[in-house]
């Protein structure tokens, strides 16, 4: 069933309005701004002297055209925002709004729901490109949400609906943690949408080439249901080891993945891509990881030869990095150029059943977000693959609310199930006494807007990570460029902060609650927590995670990913032989790792009041807790059956602890 709705813009008439789009819109990415919708007709001329642009809403080109050139576009009902998009970055020229303001979305009555059928505008489960169909139905949508239709379901037949980048919504918007793209095609641009369920009723998304597969922008309860994503090549290849003789040894490829050898150098390969590969992870054939104890991904960049169709031998030895016959190389890079799905300033987000076969980086990175629900679904192995998510797969940078991740499966993946954290900016000029010029440390953070003007600021010392008791409020804020912000506070800076300190956003503290998922056979860690909300960590199974299950972290001299732990809870989960290798901040399964240079200096901890009981370990003789710099543990009432399946780590101790304060154990000491 389809019900479509005539899209008319709606308004109340008013006196044009002027707006200077350098000073008024937000700057998204490196090329695009955004424009809060003020008529119903936006009027203007593109920047010069050269390049080609584009007046966009969220799922359509208005208009495009050279620079110069003059425009004048319809704003389609129910649009919130618009966005300049460019091929250069350029400050746009004034442009004029007129008509009065359009009428906004309407309230939901409740029980109230009217289906878009995405068969309707063309989506076909035919190999044929489905992006622009999607974005036909979404427009529709948006539109009848603003006439009052109330929540708007968009459907289609079960099937498997293919995304190429040639037919995607092109938008530009600085992703954390991530290579930063100049433009991202975006097959799915669930952007400035409200009320809106997206229900894949089964189907599988499948994309090609580099892109952006889901954004959700500027959104309000957005709920994306029964949807799988996954790649039509994956930006990775997998290899069984079938011969190690003579220091070499040589991989079997399935056709699935796509590959070539080129001067002695193995490449992975798709439509508009090639790299080249150079780490392995190991996985046995049941898909727990190999157990090598190393500390990272083993180096495969040696020399390769093609020796059959789908077979390649490579010039080192597999034994001599702990991996044996039969078992599985994941032949991967460090690069991320896309998550599977990202969400950017967006309300009350919702994933009911989404899996995430694949991805070109993270799996679901958000950012600047407030309330994610996310029920079932997770990095979940396909078509016979041992690999998921190229990284996290979930990743909240700076996000507000309440997280709530239940009932999903993590496998596979090269990180983290789950990774909460503020992103700081190191203080590296103090210009006057109330401002200051921060920087963006980390290349794979940059750009975005982490410091809205009414913010509240928390400073950090930078050496001892302890956090000051005096907040700041940016009254003013300046971006000098994609790495520098200078921001101007309401009070002049407290006492002991300046050069070489550092500044997080205190509006964007999430709660979280991690609960009853299952995470396995994944690299690094099974979770990562770093905010002084409230955390609960309740009836997980972390089952052969390489590194920690749990991991306490924070920085301001590396990463940059902050926010001090102030109150967890660990409790009723299953610990089974996670720590089997040893990647970084894995010292313990539950590991408390702050990276604080100078600790003697502290005056207060920077993790507190953490609580870890009814927990069941079953593990080799590893640590089952490691701390630095933590107050008020402990760890009471948890069962602890040890063997000797894998060997020992860090001593076999069961506890270490490193300018802590108050510990409380029920358990028998080392």
């Amino acid at each position: 069933m389809c019900a479509v709705a005539a899209i008319t813009p709606v308004s109340a008439e008013s006196e044009p309005s002027v707006v200077f789009a350098q000073d008024a819109a937000n700057v998204y990415g490196r090329f695009m701004r955004a424009l809060d919708v003020e008529g119903t007709e936006l009027r203007g001329a593109a920047p010069l002297p050269t390049g080609e642009y584009a007046v966009m809403s969220g799922s359509e080109v208005l208009w495009s055209g050279a620079a110069g050139q003059a425009f004048t576009v319809k704003v389609p009902q129910g649009c919130r925002k618009l966005y300049l998009l460019g091929s250069v970055a350029a400050e746009w020229p004034r442009v004029e709004w007129s008509g009065g303001k359009c009428v906004a979305a309407q309230a939901v009555e409740s029980g109230s729901e009217t289906t878009v059928d995405a068969a309707a505008f063309g989506m076909k489960a035919d190999g044929s490109e489905s992006g622009t169909a999607l974005r036909g139905a979404l427009s529709a949508a948006r539109g009848l949400v603003a006439a009052g239709a109330g929540k708007v379901r968009i459907c289609m037949p079960k099937g498997i609906y293919h995304f190429y980048p040639e037919g995607a919504h092109r938008m530009s918007l600085y992703v954390s943690n991530h290579d930063q793209q100049d433009v991202l095609p975006v097959g799915v641009p669930l952007v400035d949408m409200k009320n809106i369920i997206l229900d894949g009723q089964g189907s599988t998304f499948m994309f090609h080439g580099l892109m952006q597969p889901v954004l959700i922008m500027d959104s309000e309860d957005v709920t994306c249901r029964n949807i799988s994503i996954d790649y039509a090549t994956p930006f990775y290849a997998e290899g069984k080891i079938v011969k190690m003789e003579n220091g070499k040894t040589t991989l079997e490829i399935p056709e699935r993945f796509s590959w070539s050898v080129e001067d002695g150098k193995f490449y992975t390969k798709g439509d508009g891509w090639k790299v080249r590969a150079a780490t392995a992870l190991g996985f046995h054939e049941d898909g727990s990881m190999v157990a090598t104890g190393r500390p990272g991904d083993a180096y495969w960049g040696s020399k390769a030869v093609q020796v059959s169709r789908n077979q390649v031998e490579f010039a080192q030895d597999a034994r001599e990095l702990g991996f044996d016959m039969g078992q599985i190389l994941v032949l991967r890079i460090w690069n991320r150029p896309f998550p599977a799905m990202v969400l950017h300033q967006a309300v009350n987000t919702q994933l009911e059943s989404v899996n995430f076969h694949s991805s070109q980086g993270m799996a679901l990175l958000a950012q600047m977000s407030r309330g994610v629900t996310i029920r079932g679904g997770g990095c979940v192995r396909g078509d016979s693959r041992v690999h998921t998510a190229g990284a996290d797969a979930t990743h909240f940078s700076n996000c507000g609310g309440y997280i709530s991740v239940q009932n999903a499966l993590y496998e596979g993946m090269m990180d983290d199930a789950i990774n909460v954290h503020s992103t700081c900016l190191s203080i590296e000029k103090v210009i006057a006494p109330n401002r200051v010029e921060l920087r963006f440390m980390h290349p794979q953070a940059v750009g975005f807007d982490v410091f809205p003007v009414g913010s509240t600021l928390q400073f950090i010392k930078g050496k001892t990570l302890e956090n000051h008791p005096s907040l700041g409020k940016a009254v003013a804020v300046e971006r000098v460029d994609e790495l520098t912000v200078r921001v101007t506070l309401e009070k002049p800076l407290p006492e002991g902060i300046g050069t070489g300190d550092a500044v997080e956003n205190a509006d964007f503290y999430p709660s979280v609650d991690f609960s009853h998922n299952i995470v396995r056979a994944n690299r690094a860690r099974g979770s990562l927590f770093t905010t002084p909300k409230p955390v609960v960590v309740d009836g997980n199974r972390f089952i052969g995670s390489s590194g920690s299950a749990i991991l306490l972290a924070g920085d301001a001299q590396g990463w940059y990913e902050s926010g001090r732990c102030r109150n967890v809870i660990i409790r009723n989960n299953l610990f089974e032989h996670n720590l089997i290798c040893r990647y970084q901040f894995t010292e313990g399964i539950i590991s408390i790792y702050p990276e604080v240079k100078e600790p003697a200096s502290q005056n207060e901890r920077y993790h507190e009041n953490i609580l870890i009981e009814h927990n069941t370990f079953i593990t080799h003789r590893v640590p089952l807790l490691y701390a630095i710099s933590a107050d008020n543990i402990i760890f009471r009432n948890n069962k602890v059956m040890v063997d000797d399946k894998y060997a020992p780590m860090h001593g076999g101790k069961s506890f270490i602890l490193k300018h802590c304060g108050k510990f409380l154990s029920d358990y028998p000491p080392n």
